[in-house]
């Protein structure tokens, strides 16, 4: 992380990814029509809580949930996966109802919020457990496979390094890493505006930035 991004954060008030204060968990997505199944997926997309919110409001997903994913280091904790040495991503495990919405769905939704063409992190949040991945179960690596190839194509299959892996174990993380920009807005906006999210989604995606 640069010194020019740390101290940006210091002048915010804000930090990269660091927990906030404890409150009430968001409100559900709306059901209506729900159809009792569940399905999950997980994505590592950089930081989770933008991963985490770019899915709790999409109509099918029922819960978002950050964690961490991809290392041997059983039940890690967010200071062990940011020092490194767990191989572990930070991960966000989406269940969702597919009567709703269909997993290649979610997958053609995920590509839209990250930028897939950096190899060493997201935004301001570089290194390796900010970089970026689909673990796929068997039934959905097909799926995963397709809409990463579709995705590919439009923006150059040698530029676009975000790989499908296969599934591991996900591990949530602690409680207060939990639905922060719900729980904290204006900080999240802060973090969101000064890392150029929206800027650099749109110069990789165009008015396809989700």
């Amino acid at each position: 992380m640069s010194s020019r991004f740390i101290l940006g954060l210091v002048v915010l008030g804000l930090a990269a990814c660091s927990p906030g204060e404890p409150a009430a968990s968001a409100p559900p997505a709306s059901q209506a029509g729900d159809s009792g199944r569940r399905e999950t997926a997980v994505f590592a997309g950089g930081c989770f809580w933008s991963v985490e919110a770019n899915f709790e409001a999409v109509p099918g997903v029922v819960a978002a949930v950050s964690g961490f994913a991809g290392g041997s280091t059983a039940n890690p904790t967010y200071d062990q996966v940011v020092g490194g040495g767990t191989g572990h991503l930070e991960a966000v495990q989406v269940t969702f109802d597919p009567a709703r919405i269909s997993y290649r769905q979610l997958v053609d939704r995920f590509w839209r919020t990250i930028d897939p063409t950096d190899p060493d992190g997201q935004f301001c949040d570089q290194g390796p457990s900010y970089v970026t991945a689909v673990f796929a179960s068997r039934a959905q690596k097909a799926a995963a496979e397709a809409s990463r190839r579709a995705a590919a194509a439009r923006i150059g299959p040698a530029r676009f390094v975000t790989p499908v892996r296969d599934a591991v174990r996900f591990w949530p993380a602690e409680a207060s890493h939990q639905d922060f920009a719900h729980r904290n807005p204006v900080r999240y906006a802060g973090y969101s505006r000064f890392c150029r999210r929206g800027e650099r989604l749109r110069a990789v995606w165009g008015g396809a930035a989700a």
